[in-house]
């Protein structure tokens, strides 16, 4: 699914690669022997993944705004890419309800900036458009959502993030339809080590473990496609290196979550969490008029497993297990590049595929 050789001295441009996602692909990459080339606003928070782990990655991180039409130009002009991954972008719900126009501004008009400054890219052979499982029109009505259901969003973020996968088409079809493959994937809700962020529930509760507080839960019967952060972006990495060998039977968008046995609600996910890292530690429902979320999303990765063969390797003991030994062994003090660095050795040995590349 995944060939280290591959990427091996290929140029890479990661954008959003401050951020958890974006900082643990760029320690795959580098793993694998990519030219990494990050663009991203400057990391966010303290602690944070990226300004841990970043120094010993051996890339070239470019701090930049993707709403900045001319710096994104520049940069794609400086740097050439061979491969795309584009994962900058406001992704907080809570958020977009306080900056709706800002987060418009980075998922949409961010995301033209991005394609069109790679239409201009010589060496561009593939780009991946990463939105969310939110890009559905969700009628909660218990099926998995599939490639080919409807995008809407009712609250900003998700709005935002349906509209960039027709910003992410309108770029395909109009301009690239001879030339680089333009795809876009959806992930569900990603779980691992060194997530900091605000408003998630994992490092909500690694901060209530730290402090000894009760955890507060907007909506703990709410039901979520957890997944480790290595899952999706095993199918990231496959997607766009079948683009870039210029397979014809890709389609434009594909699922990344996992199976239906898999979900578990936001209560369930906190439980197991406090249990391993807070003993003794309880959570409660999250006092007055929270912004209206849905209550219930899956995705139907079926497609994905189809078309490059991928599939979840962890199941969600294994996905709970493998995010509480990272943070037991951050707090333990080791060090947060030597944890990211193990797992994804481990996950690798999982694909069958071994390199010692860094």
């Amino acid at each position: 699914m995944i060939d280290p050789q591959f990427w091996a001295g290929r140029r890479v441009l990661v954008t959003g690669h401050t951020g958890f996602k974006g900082a643990w692909l760029c320690a795959w990459l580098r793993r694998m022997g990519a030219e990494v080339h990050g663009l991203a606003l400057a990391p966010e928070g303290e602690p944070n993944l990226f300004a841990l782990i970043g120094d010993d990655l051996g890339m070239t991180s470019h701090i930049g705004d993707i709403r900045d039409a001319d710096a994104v130009a520049s940069l794609i002009a400086a740097t050439d890419p061979e491969i795309c991954l584009h994962m900058a972008a406001q992704a907080l719900v809570r958020r977009s309800y306080r900056q709706p126009v800002e987060t418009f501004a980075a998922n949409v008009m961010g995301t033209a900036h991005v394609l069109e400054g790679l239409r201009h890219a010589p060496s561009l052979k593939a780009a991946i458009v990463v939105t969310s499982d939110k890009a559905y029109h969700n009628p909660e009505d218990g099926r998995p959502l599939r490639e080919g259901d409807p995008l809407g969003g009712d609250d900003p973020y998700s709005a935002s993030k349906g509209a960039t996968e027709l910003v992410a088409r309108a770029w395909a079809k109009s301009f690239y339809g001879g030339g680089a493959g333009i795809h876009t994937a959806r992930a569900g809700n990603v779980i691992g080590g060194g997530d900091w962020s605000e408003d998630r529930l994992v490092p909500d509760i690694w901060r209530a473990a730290r402090s000894g507080r009760a955890l507060a839960l907007r909506y703990p019967d709410a039901t979520r496609p957890w997944q480790h952060v290595l899952e999706p972006l095993a199918g990231y990495l496959a997607f766009a290196e079948a683009a870039a060998r210029g397979r014809k039977d890709l389609p434009p968008a594909l699922n990344f979550g996992p199976l239906d046995a898999h979900a578990l609600s936001v209560g369930t996910v906190a439980e197991r969490l406090l249990a391993a890292l807070a003993p003794g530690l309880s959570w409660q429902r999250q006092a007055g008029e929270q912004p209206p979320e849905k209550k219930l999303l899956a995705l139907d990765p079926s497609l994905a497993g189809r078309v490059l063969g991928w599939r979840p390797l962890l199941d969600a003991d294994e996905t709970l297990d493998w995010t509480v030994a990272w943070y037991k062994g951050f707090d333990r003090g080791q060090p947060a590049i030597d944890l990211t660095r193990e797992q994804i050795a481990r996950y690798m040995r999982l694909l069958n595929i071994e390199t010692d590349a860094e």
